[in-house]
């Protein structure tokens, strides 16, 4: 009976383990996105996945490229390798652990033996031990949660990586071709500063005009020479910037649609709030080392109480190789085993108190990256409807200065205006076009910015169906294109 009673009372608490349970922390979240102008109960556009949003054939062929290739990927990905198999070592420590030891002395006998058929280190032997901890406190379930946090966290990290790599793919793609457009424009402004630059020192050999006037268009020829150096500079570098994510040495990157010809969603549904504490990668991965660090919590705990494992050991031993197997050279002792801390407890409190610090110190980071989300959100949020804005009302302003500079330039010749007319209406013009491409880029960048963050082209069903580890998938046309 009492051995009954104990085996009962150690299956009760066998039953729980030390510690705190994971929950998630209440905190509170908005309703509904304040700058959002789509009804909030439409599905999130980040739900589609990155090649339905981005339609640049070339530029979803980059992607698949970095994808492939990117160096950061790859140690994200062996990362998840790595925490997968700390995962199964963690897993192990429920199993009983067995190992076997042999030996052989070659160099001098002893023949008084304490205890015959024990080994000793003049004897032949093979001995098996096995250890098997018995998990009363909950130690080996708590690491095990830790070690199943650590994996789920370093694969939340391998999944922001790809949406960084694909955001950032798609926006340094935009700059690149945002450089194009407006190199396009500087070698346009040069050529019709050239032109202007010669009717000048035409009029001034003929006396029509001063040295001052003519220096006044040589100086603004000069500048749109400048900006085209400047530019072409930035688009190489653009480029180079491109190869790095694409896991290459520095070239060149072919080009797909231009800038304007770029297509995106007209309506981007940021969905519900709630949505994106499940949604981004960064999240779900702080509240991952969140989960981890509070698992911590509960071995810590453990470690201060008494391991009690079943111990046992099995073999032969013989002073004598042709003996080794006889029925008297056999052994074996098994037994319950109690290791328990003494002197060494109060380091235990002390580590149990920083586990629980570093579990505190993991909850404000998860409510920082809470608040970082959402004010993202709100940011890119802002910047899709007032881009729009923006984009119109330039578009306007360069037509009315192209009409202005046609006017200035026929005046001028018809000697109706002076040289200040043209320059003014040149130089505005060809800053306002330039401004307008930075708008047009910053129009796509402003949805690839909304689409990251809310987590973009990942559902929480996604993510429960796809192995750690696992690339995203490709879209079957876009496979067959490559291959192609």
């Amino acid at each position: 009976m009492p051995v009954i009673a104990m085996f009962i009372s150690l299956l009760l608490l066998a039953a729980c383990a030390a510690g705190p349970d994971y929950s998630r922390p209440d905190l509170p979240t908005p309703d509904r996105f304040r700058m959002a102008e789509a009804a909030q109960n439409a599905e999130s556009f980040a739900n589609l996945p990155w090649w339905d949003l981005l339609q640049d054939e070339e530029l979803r062929r980059l992607i698949r490229v970095a994808l492939a290739e990117n160096k950061d990927l790859k140690q994200a990905v062996a990362a998840v390798e790595d925490f997968q198999a700390r995962m199964l070592i963690a897993k192990m420590d429920f199993a009983p652990k067995a190992d076997l030891t042999a030996s052989a002395p070659l160099f001098g006998r002893k023949a008084n033996f304490l205890f015959p058929g024990f080994p000793n280190p003049f004897n032949y032997y093979l001995q098996g031990n096995l250890s098997w901890e018995l998990d009363i406190w909950g130690r080996i379930r708590r690491s095990n949660e830790a070690a199943r946090g650590d994996l789920l966290s370093r694969e939340e990290a391998r999944r922001a990586v790809v949406l960084q790599l694909v955001s950032g793919v798609a926006e340094a793609y935009f700059e690149m071709l945002q450089f194009d457009m407006q190199l396009d424009v500087a070698r346009r402004t040069l050529k019709s500063w050239d032109d202007s630059v010669r009717i000048a020192e035409a009029r001034l050999r003929q006396g029509m005009i001063s040295k001052i006037d003519a220096d006044q268009f040589a100086a603004e020829r000069a500048n749109a020479a400048a900006r085209a150096a400047e530019l072409t500079r930035q688009m190489v570098q653009k480029e180079n910037q491109l190869s790095v994510l694409l896991g290459r040495a520095p070239a060149n990157i072919p080009r797909g649609r231009s800038l304007t010809d770029q297509v995106m969603p007209p309506e981007v549904p940021a969905g519900l709030p709630s949505d994106l504490l499940q949604r981004r990668p960064d999240l779900v991965q702080a509240e991952q080392e969140l989960a981890a660090a509070t698992a911590r919590i509960g071995v810590a705990k453990a470690d201060r109480f008494p391991k009690l494992s079943i111990t046992g050991l099995l073999g032969v031993a013989s002073p004598q190789l042709s003996r080794l197997v006889a029925n008297e050279t056999a052994f074996g002792v098994a037994g319950p085993g109690l290791a328990g801390p003494l002197l060494n407890a109060q380091i235990l409190g002390f580590q149990q108190e920083a586990v629980e610090a570093q579990s505190r110190e993991a909850l404000a980071r998860y409510e920082q990256a809470v608040l970082v989300a959402f004010r993202e959100v709100e940011d890119a949020l802002v910047a899709v409807r007032t881009v729009r804005e923006q984009r119109g009302a330039q578009s306007e302003q360069v037509e009315a200065l192209r009409s202005a500079l046609r006017l200035a330039n026929l005046r001028y010749k018809g000697g109706l205006a002076n040289y200040l007319d043209v320059l003014v209406a040149q130089r505005n013009l060809f800053d306002a076009e330039l401004a307008l491409t930075s708008t047009h880029r910053l129009q796509l960048v402003s949805v690839v910015q909304l689409y990251k963050a809310l987590g973009g082209g990942w559902s929480p069903l996604d993510r429960a169906q796809q192995q750690p580890g696992q690339a995203p998938p490709i879209p079957a046309e876009s496979a067959k294109a490559e291959r192609g």
